[in-house]
């Protein structure tokens, strides 16, 4: 008689120590569930754009001898990997001129980020690509040259899916060409203020 009972009796720990097992994982150890998201994004900017021979010095708002002043649209395309770094891809093109140049660009950059608050991030820019330099209202101008490019940025965000943004890039370092009809070689920097948006 008691050998019946002590079978029963264990047999009752073991279902309750059963249930404990399959209880316990739910109740005291979280659910870590891989959610899908779609890193890609895409932005507009206007562009403040100083395109001038070497030997002018920079001077986005007087009057400097041997610098074009434009007004550029930049298209942009990004995929960021990591909230610490993107590769960013983009274009820009002249809509207004000062004077006798204006201008058809591309660039490819790695962006590393740094969030400073929760809204607000700094950036870099690092790669390379092309600056074409063409001439307007009979001025001889010619450069369309590749190389080393860089910049510095800053975004707000404002929601999950749209940033401010605002940087500065040097497009162009003694990029060789004609520029308003001498052979010299050019400079350009161009400043973007804008908005992404986060798919």
């Amino acid at each position: 008689m008691l050998l019946p009972l002590a079978l029963v009796a264990t047999s009752g720990l073991l279902m309750a120590g059963g249930d404990l097992v399959e209880v316990e994982p739910v109740v005291g150890v979280p659910v870590v569930k891989e959610v899908s998201e779609n890193n890609f994004y895409a932005g507009l900017g206007i562009a403040a754009v100083s395109a001038r021979d070497t030997h002018a010095s920079l001077d986005f708002f007087g009057e400097e001898y041997g610098q074009d002043r434009l007004g550029n649209l930049d298209f942009i395309v990004g995929y960021e990997f990591h909230r610490h770094f993107a590769v960013e891809a983009r274009y820009t093109t002249s809509i207004a001129y000062e004077d006798t140049t204006e201008m058809d660009g591309w660039s490819i950059f790695a962006k590393p980020k740094y969030p400073v608050t929760e809204n607000v991030t700094i950036y870099g820019l690092l790669g390379y690509g092309n600056v074409q330099l063409d001439g307007v209202d009979g001025a001889i101008t010619d450069v369309d040259e590749s190389g080393f490019q860089w910049g510095l940025g800053l975004s707000y965000m404002i929601n999950e899916n749209v940033d401010l943004f605002a940087d500065y890039k040097f497009l162009a370092n003694d990029f060789e060409g004609i520029y308003a009809g001498s052979v010299t070689e050019i400079n350009v920097d161009s400043v973007t203020v804008g908005v992404m948006y986060n798919f």
